[in-house]
């Protein structure tokens, strides 16, 4: 199930360096996989560049892809690409906004990532809610500056369940051994059960029950090709302990060669926040009368 990609950046540079690396995959026949539309690091000419020298294939995955033009969205649907969105970096780390809403828009197929497993939560339940949450936030904000009210939503839980599933196995090329239940197919299969739980029912919508309700805690059983790796919410066949252990010296090791630089790294300065004066606060708590008192400053109201 393994296979190889390649991965990195256009800047833009007019230039085009990275025209070498598109011929190599072309050659060795193997996708790439760039970030695009990423604020202050890829944009729009970086989409240009690969477009007009015929390097965008369906085979790219074009990753965040948040701050693109309109234009750079229509060479990505008309060339057959797919986008990767990682909700939870992007709402971190400021890729750029969540593009999903945009996406939908022009067709493009989408999956689900989570970046890094070091900074998120390396939890695909985490990603289908909050790929939700930003898409209908957004959704909710563009139809305000409308003067319109949303009463449907046009992403459902469905399609997100979809993009966390056969979405990455369709991003892969790979839809014909994996991401869904068909004769065939290799038997990659998540259930989710927990009896113990009190949100594990009543199920009353399923695609809505896994994208809201369930968590990772509650995957029951996981079978690999039909091999069972995952049973009654225990992994099967892996040394948990040692692992622990492993992770435990890693940090220990990281933590000796950082020395001083560890807390502030791990805890950064908050950075101060302004707030605006307010002309209507009530300042004095009178506690006998068991009364707000009016501040001096203003005018007019009652105590």
């Amino acid at each position: 199930m393994l296979g190889f990609q390649m991965a990195f950046d256009v800047t833009g540079d007019p230039e085009f360096p990275e025209k070498a690396a598109f011929e190599v995959a072309r050659e060795l026949g193997v996708p790439v996989t760039t970030h695009a539309g990423v604020w202050g690091a890829t944009n729009d000419d970086g989409i240009q560049l690969m477009h007009e020298h015929g390097f965008m294939t369906p085979q790219n995955i074009y990753v965040h892809a948040a701050t693109l033009e309109d234009d750079s969205y229509h060479r990505i649907a008309a060339t057959g690409g797919s986008v990767s969105v990682s909700t939870e970096s992007e709402q971190s780390a400021g890729q750029g906004y969540p593009p999903t809403w945009r996406l939908r828009m022009h067709d493009i197929p989408v999956s689900l990532s989570m970046d890094t497993s070091v900074w998120w939560s390396g939890d695909l339940f985490s990603a289908m809610r909050t790929t939700l949450g930003a898409d209908r936030s957004r959704e909710h904000l563009e139809a305000h500056a409308r003067q319109e009210t949303v009463t449907n939503h046009r992403l459902r839980a469905e399609q997100v369940v979809d993009w966390a599933t056969r979405g990455g196995s369709r991003a892969l090329h790979m839809d014909g051994l994996i991401g869904s239940l068909a004769e065939g197919k290799k038997a990659d299969i998540v259930l989710i059960k927990n009896d113990a739980s009190p949100v594990s029912f009543p199920v009353l919508h399923r695609y809505g029950h896994v994208a809201f309700q369930a968590q990772r805690g509650d995957v029951h059983t996981v079978l690999v090709d039909g091999r069972v790796v995952k049973h009654e919410h225990a992994l099967v066949g892996i040394d948990l302990p040692a692992v622990r252990r492993a992770v435990e010296e890693t940090v220990d090791y990281a933590m000796r060669e950082l020395g001083d630089q560890w807390t502030p790294g791990m805890h950064p300065e908050i950075p101060e926040t302004k707030v605006f004066d307010n002309p209507y606060t009530y300042t004095e708590w009178d506690a006998g009368s068991a009364q707000w008192k009016r501040g001096a400053e203003t005018g007019g109201g009652s105590e």
